[in-house]
């Protein structure tokens, strides 16, 4: 019995209840840093949308001669109360964090790490990568978790083959396929979709969640709207299908989804949480845990938030100075 016997499209078993009221963020071009400052798009966060479920940043690049652009150099910086989900399409990054993990970033695996209250990583292309492609994605973790402890997961799910279309389910449930990856972030989706030239699939949803389809490799039909290339297409709750048609190319997708947070977050930098002054003491404690600036008298006695780090490595990078107006919570 094949998986398109075992779990058809919704089409085949009931009309479901397809959103039409599809929102489609167009991304910004970011200059990621290095001499040559490889560009990415990114399509979360921005004024009109801030989340979608948890997911709060999604950066798409490539595909990139690296010859050209110098590949990704990313040198160690800090996070709070985030997750990030580095996912890949083409060539190879290595990862280091302050937790002791030294991983590989490999196309069609998932590095999922976990900041918790604090942690610091690096992310460099390999030497021998000529082409880089792929995506870096945020959630934010709720009240409940953002102050556990640092944590490095890999996954590398299995292709699940339906009509025309091929899944891979990195975070969360689709299609049959359930990644076993624990996200410290309950009801996330995440996966990836490669469309065959002119496929269209109609896939069963939870009609809780939020959802978001990245335009990948070029436009797609979400629920009946087009998202053009690098843009993403939102779809709200209540939705319990997606109806996602590619052109005669092909598309390949990647989806995000997720029950609304429900928290109010504050977002700066590299850093998630809860207020102004928060943010404000993350920003303090990394600039004097890394020697940029003296500690401040507020922090004495606090252990170390971000951890210690390998030898050897590129110098790290400064915090870049407060907004000089509070920070206001996103929703």
């Amino acid at each position: 019995m094949t998986n398109l016997e075992k779990n058809p499209p919704v089409s085949v078993l009931e009309p479901g209840r397809p959103c039409t009221e599809v929102e489609v963020l167009t991304p910004r071009d970011v200059p990621l840093g290095g001499v040559r400052a490889m560009t990415v798009y990114r399509t979360l966060p921005q004024k009109r949308r801030s989340l979608v479920g948890a997911w709060c940043f999604l950066d798409h690049y490539g595909p990139d001669d690296v010859a050209l652009t110098g590949g990704m150099e990313v040198p160690r910086h800090p996070h709070t109360g985030l997750a990030t989900v580095s996912w890949l399409f083409t060539g190879r990054i290595d990862h280091l964090d302050s937790n002791g993990v030294a991983a590989a970033v490999l196309p069609g695996e998932l590095n999922l790490m976990i900041a918790g209250s604090g942690i610091t990583h690096q992310e460099i292309s390999t030497a021998d990568t000529t082409t880089l492609h792929g995506v870096q994605l945020w959630y934010a973790l709720p009240e409940s978790t953002r102050f556990s402890d640092k944590h490095f997961e890999h996954y590398a799910p299995q292709p699940v083959h339906l009509q025309g279309v091929t899944a891979r389910v990195f975070i969360g449930e689709l299609a049959g396929s359930v990644s076993p990856v624990d996200t410290r972030t309950p009801d996330l989706l995440g996966a990836e979709l490669t469309l065959r030239p002119g496929a269209e699939t109609m896939l069963r949803v939870r009609p809780d969640f939020e959802h978001a389809a990245l335009a990948e490799t070029g436009a797609v039909v979400v629920n009946g709207t087009t998202v053009e290339h690098r843009s993403l297409g939102y779809v709200p709750t209540g939705s319990d299908t997606l109806h996602i048609a590619a052109g005669p190319e092909g598309a390949r997708v990647i989806l995000l989804g997720g029950v609304p947070l429900g928290e109010q977050i504050v977002m700066w930098w590299n850093f998630i949480g809860r207020s102004h002054d928060e943010i404000e003491e993350y920003r303090r404690r990394y600039q004097a845990e890394l020697g940029f600036e003296p500690a401040h008298p507020a922090d004495e006695g606090k252990a170390p938030l971000f951890g210690p780090f390998a030898a050897g490595q590129r110098a790290p990078l400064p915090a870049p100075p407060m907004p000089t107006v509070r920070l206001r919570p996103r929703e």
